[in-house]
């Protein structure tokens, strides 16, 4: 588990999918990810059951928050496309509750997975996607401290029309590891 101070990310289990699956079936809160189609609980089953066999890196792991003396699911998140050569992973979350939104819950999370991926899987750069019609998420990508580095032009097509698809990266050099440590960020 890992743990910040509102925040803990843990491992995926079955009993987390209903949730994902009311989630994910919502149009406000895929908007932001790459979600085309209605789910159903099948088709979320038979992923967590491929996820699985996924290597340990890339498989997601449940956000929480705290909430009085217990814990309270609030979405996802996961390093993909992880490339141990290259020293980099791409970066997806998403905050399903959306009583969760604007709480600075998702910044947090990004900041305790980013803190992982240098201190323990030995990343160099993590990457990451967001939609340019995505506000609220590049906030939380710059308060992470992610840098713009590249717009993928009209490569989304979302409400009947192409937008662009914004890249943003942090480096292990700009990782303020002290901060995490210390509980300040």
């Amino acid at each position: 588990m890992i743990t910040g101070k509102r925040v803990r990310l843990r491992a995926v289990n079955s009993e987390d999918l209903p949730a994902f699956t009311s989630w994910l079936n919502d149009p406000e809160v895929t908007r932001n990810i790459t979600i085309y189609y209605p789910l159903s609980q099948d088709m979320e089953d038979a992923w967590y059951k491929d996820m699985l066999t996924h290597p340990v890196e890339e498989r997601p792991l449940a956000i929480e928050i705290a909430s009085g003396k217990s814990w309270k699911l609030v979405g996802d998140m996961s390093f993909l496309n992880f490339d141990p050569h290259e020293r980099s992973a791409e970066i997806g979350i998403f905050i399903g509750d959306k009583s969760a939104w604007d709480k600075g819950y998702g910044t947090e999370a990004m900041q305790l997975m980013v803190n992982y991926g240098f201190a323990n899987l030995n990343l160099n750069r993590i990457y990451l996607r967001v939609f340019e019609t995505n506000p609220r998420g590049m906030r939380c990508y710059e308060k992470a401290g992610f840098q713009h580095e590249g717009r993928q032009r009209q490569a989304h097509f979302q409400d009947g029309k192409y937008i662009d698809v914004l890249m943003m990266s942090i480096l292990i050099s700009e990782w303020k590891f002290n901060e995490m440590k210390e509980g300040k960020a």
